[in-house]
């Protein structure tokens, strides 16, 4: 693994991301939180990387996770990412037998149609380039980005928002040298930024103090704020979290309106769209396991759904700090 880049990168609300730049993925440290007394950590990643490697990721249930969807993502703004920098391989791997291609191929790739010889890289724009226009033909002909964007995915990254407090399988699996290398530099890219996390220590205590709660896109400031109530908060980060999907989450000042609007609009659903609420755990301070976290952590969304629904909750949280 070469070596990374590690900086401080500005976030949502004024908030400082400890970020680190691989040979290709790009991740933020969103939160990490510790428990006082379980001694468990819980760490939000926002992780960009080559979409084809999406379902190496995803084979991991002890992540919490939400991604930028090919859906919602506008389709214009898409193709100009694949126009000027498609995304694609950073190991060009020689056939042998195996899921492992140890061995890089330099050979020339031979064009289907004019036999023209192309170098690796210039066949990877040009296979970009000609997607691009066909998808673009597509979106001109009036059909949907849910078909548009999923001709350009091979050439495009995804955004990933995961939290969890299990890594050791994630780190043994895909810090590894068997793996493939667009997943390794994912992994061994947020595996840089540990030395250097600063976590929050939190303690046990009531469930409508912030303190008690790790709560990924809700700033130092926005917490001390006395007339903010507990729900306020859960539903400040869970509506964030899902913003993942469009990638709108650090594009614009949020609001506590608008970031209600969508939080209803979740947990008001049929069926309910609750996985933005996995992100968000409070410090039970006992070490028992709550659905896919340990140490302690219970999940926003264990919590809610164990309350029978969203007005009952609401009921149980919306108390304002005196």
């Amino acid at each position: 693994m070469s070596e990374v880049q590690i900086a401080q990168t500005a976030g949502v609300s004024g908030g400082l991301y400890l970020t680190a730049v691989g040979k290709a993925a790009q991740i933020a440290v969103i939160e990490a939180s510790r428990s006082s007394e379980t001694g468990k950590a819980i760490i939000t990643f926002a992780a960009t990387y080559w979409r084809p490697i999406h379902s190496e990721l995803m084979t991991h249930r002890d992540f919490s996770r939400n991604a930028q969807s090919s859906r919602a993502y506008p389709t214009a703004k898409l193709l100009e990412k694949v126009r000027t920098k498609p995304a694609g391989p950073i190991h060009w791997g020689k056939n042998q037998p195996g899921m492992q291609a140890h061995e890089e191929c330099f050979e020339e790739i031979v064009h289907p149609r004019t036999g023209q010889l192309l170098s690796r890289e210039e066949a990877w724009s040009m296979m970009a380039r000609e997607a691009a226009d066909w998808a673009s033909s597509w979106a001109e002909a009036g059909y949907h980005k849910q078909i548009v964007n999923r001709i350009i995915e091979p050439y495009t990254t995804i955004t990933t928002l995961i939290t969890a407090t299990e890594w050791d399988n994630w780190y043994a699996l895909r810090a590894h040298a068997d793996a493939q290398p667009e997943i390794q530099d994912v992994a061994y890219t947020m595996q840089s930024l540990l030395p250097d996390l600063e976590y929050r220590s939190v303690h046990k205590g009531s469930f409508r103090d912030p303190r008690t709660w790790h709560l990924p896109y809700v700033s130092q400031a926005e917490r001390l704020q006395r007339d903010t109530t507990m729900f306020n908060m859960l539903a400040m980060s869970a509506a964030r979290c899902a913003r993942v999907s469009y990638l709108t989450h650090d594009r614009e000042d949020p609001t506590l309106a608008k970031d209600m609007d969508t939080y209803i609009k979740l947990v008001g659903a049929e069926p309910l769209h609750a996985s933005p609420l996995e992100h968000q755990a409070h410090n039970a301070g006992v070490d028992e396991r709550s659905r896919n976290f340990q140490g302690g952590w219970v999940q926003h969304r264990a919590m809610l759904e164990g309350a029978g629904g969203i007005d009952i909750f609401r009921s149980n949280m919306d108390i304002a700090r005196r």
